[in-house]
């Protein structure tokens, strides 16, 4: 690998990813790699810049330096096509790294797998907008409370930070409700109301929480959680137990795996790998071997 795509997110890890990038920027450099730099003033500058140079194929892999959204967005740049992808994790919670064994907040040891050259395939899940447009996740689409949690928490710009999570929490739990869901599973339709859907194609989110525990990165299939309707103060109960899995024995939560995934629901905006993904409803299906990770 020596031509190589590097994407920087500078805010992430509470503002650590500036740091770590830098490190594995002068890390690669000194080893003799060529670093087009792709960081761009947003994401979409990023998507922009990435898009050309893989398209151009002025890069041999695409490397990015963050948390899960900067997965996300090496995922856009490279899932369906022969570029891999490399990961500096830096971020908070950094799921999608460490559920695949990549290092994590340790530049040195990532760039070490990065320019080993070795890959591993894994699966990517895909969604194709009006436009035509292909829009993927690798680690779970949260499509349920946690969703609307964070759609509420993306409206404020005050307090920064793992608080303004927690307030938002505070705000929608005493009004929350139970929200009607159509499911299509592989063409199999299910109508239920339900507290929390997630899709998984990797098993962990939210900084460690494992929603979807049993999901594999190459299985070939997405996991679908379905936590059906139960008493707010049940559901308080119960969704701590995602930290450590064992929420899925809990008789009100359902996990079905499917190829093809259907979620539709009023007014819900989807989540994916920490990113907002689109309202419902969408249409979803997993893509085997979609993703080529330097790993």
């Amino acid at each position: 690998m020596t031509r190589l795509g590097l994407v920087v997110n500078p805010t992430s890890g509470k503002n650590t990813g500036r740091r770590i990038g830098l490190e594995a920027l002068t890390l690669l450099r000194a080893a003799g790699a060529e670093v087009l730099d792709l960081s761009a003033a947003d994401a979409a500058g990023a998507l922009a810049r990435g898009r050309a140079a893989v398209a151009d194929r002025a890069v041999d892999a695409v490397v990015v330096a963050g948390g899960d959204g900067m997965v996300h967005l090496g995922t856009q740049l490279c899932a369906g096509t022969d570029v891999p992808l490399g990961v500096v994790a830096a971020g908070t919670g950094n799921d999608i790294a460490r559920e695949l064994g990549l290092p994590v907040r340790d530049a040195a040891a990532a760039v070490e797998r990065i320019l080993a050259g070795r890959t591993r395939a894994v699966d990517a899940a895909r969604t194709v907008t009006d436009a035509g447009d292909a829009r993927w996740f690798v680690g779970v689409l949260a499509a349920g409370f946690d969703a609307v949690v964070n759609e509420r928490a993306n409206g404020w710009r005050w307090p920064r930070g793992p608080m303004r999570y927690n307030l938002a929490i505070l705000r929608e739990l005493p009004v929350f409700r139970p929200i009607p869901y159509v499911l299509v599973l592989d063409g199999e339709r299910v109508e239920t109301e339900a507290m929390l859907v997630a899709v998984g194609n990797g098993p962990a989110y939210g900084g460690g929480m494992r929603v979807t525990p049993d999901a594999a990165f190459d299985d070939g299939l997405l996991d679908v959680l379905v936590l059906h309707r139960i008493p707010v103060p049940e559901f308080l109960r119960v969704f701590p137990r995602v930290f450590s899995g064992t929420h899925v024995t809990h008789p009100a939560v359902e996990v079905r795996r499917a190829r093809t995934v259907r979620l539709e629901a009023t007014g819900i905006v989807a989540y994916a790998d920490g990113e907002r993904f689109g309202p419902l409803p969408l249409d979803l299906e997993v893509v085997p071997g979609a993703l080529s990770v330097l790993a």
